[in-house]
C-alpha cells in the first residue's frame, strides 16, 4: 500500500510540474515584458504592406537606374569590368535615390512572431530563411533617409549629377582606370555645385549638405533593399547579377 501511495504521489508531482511548465509557458506566451520593448524595433520582422504595388515601383525605379547607366557615356566608354565593379559598389546608393526621386512610399506591417510554445511541444523547426528578414529598424532608418531627401527638394538634373558623383566612386577597390574615374567624379561634383548655385543662390551651404546626406545612403545595405523590395518577385537571386544582367543584354 505505501508502495501504491508512493507511486501515486510521483504521479501527481510529475503532473503538477509539468503544469507548471505548461502555465509558465502560456505566461511568457501571452505578451513581451515591459523590458523587452526597447529591442523590439531591432528584432521585430517586417514586410511590404502593399507588396504588389510597392514592389512594381521598386522595378521601375530599377529599371530606370539602369537606363541612367546605359545613357551615360562616359560609363559606357569604361572598361566592361570597371563597369562591373562600380556597379556592384553603387547599385543600392542609386537605387536609393530612384526610390527617392520618384517618391516611392513604403510602408510594411509586422511580420507575426512563431509561436514559441508551439515550437517547444511540437518540436518544430523552421528552416532558417537564405535571406534575411527586413527589420523594423531598418526600414525606419531607410523612410528616415528618403524623407530627409524629400526636403532638400532636388530638380532631376540635380540628383542626376549626384547619381554620377556616387557612381563613379575612385575608392573601388579593383579598378583599371581608378584615375579616370576621379576625374569624372570631381566633374560629376561640380555641375552638381553649378546647378545648386542657380537652383539656390542664397543657400551656400547646401553643396555640403547634400553630400552629406548622400553619405547616409550607406548605412542602408543592399541585402535590405533586396529582401524588402526584390525577394517578393525574384526570390534568393542575387540582385548585382540581376542588373549586370539588365545593363549588358539589353
Amino acid at each position: 500500500a505505501g508502495s501504491g501511495q508512493s507511486s501515486g504521489a510521483c504521479e501527481c508531482q510529475r503532473g503538477d510540474s509539468q503544469h507548471a511548465i505548461l502555465y509558465s509557458l502560456l505566461s511568457r506566451s501571452r505578451g513581451p515584458s515591459p523590458h523587452a520593448h526597447c529591442l523590439c524595433a531591432r528584432h521585430r520582422t517586417v514586410c511590404l504592406r502593399a507588396p504588389q504595388h510597392t514592389c512594381l515601383a521598386a522595378a521601375g525605379v530599377l529599371a530606370k537606374t539602369v537606363a541612367f547607366l546605359q545613357n551615360l557615356p562616359s560609363f559606357g566608354l569604361l572598361p566592361p569590368g570597371d563597369q562591373r565593379l562600380l556597379l556592384a559598389n553603387c547599385w543600392a546608393p542609386l537605387f536609393l535615390l530612384g526610390l527617392a526621386q520618384d517618391a516611392v512610399n513604403i510602408e510594411v506591417t509586422e511580420m507575426p512572431a512563431p509561436s514559441m510554445l508551439k515550437k517547444i511541444l511540437l518540436e518544430e523547426r523552421s528552416p532558417e530563411p537564405q535571406t534575411p528578414q527586413p527589420t523594423l529598424a531598418g526600414v525606419h532608418r531607410l523612410q528616415c533617409c528618403l524623407h530627409t531627401f524629400w526636403s532638400l527638394d532636388l530638380s532631376p538634373k540635380e540628383y542626376a549629377y549626384l547619381k554620377g558623383a556616387i557612381l563613379f566612386n575612385p575608392d573601388t577597390p579593383g579598378l583599371q582606370t581608378a584615375s579616370y574615374v576621379e576625374s569624372l567624379h570631381h566633374e560629376a561634383q561640380q555641375v552638381l555645385r553649378e546647378a545648386l548655385a542657380l537652383h539656390h543662390p542664397v543657400d551656400r551651404g547646401c553643396f555640403a549638405r547634400i553630400l552629406l546626406v548622400a553619405n547616409t545612403l550607406k548605412s542602408i545595405p543592399p541585402a535590405l533593399l533586396s529582401s524588402l523590395f526584390f525577394h517578393p518577385m525574384f526570390g534568393d537571386a542575387d540582385i548585382t547579377s540581376l542588373i549586370v544582367d539588365m545593363l549588358f543584354l539589353t
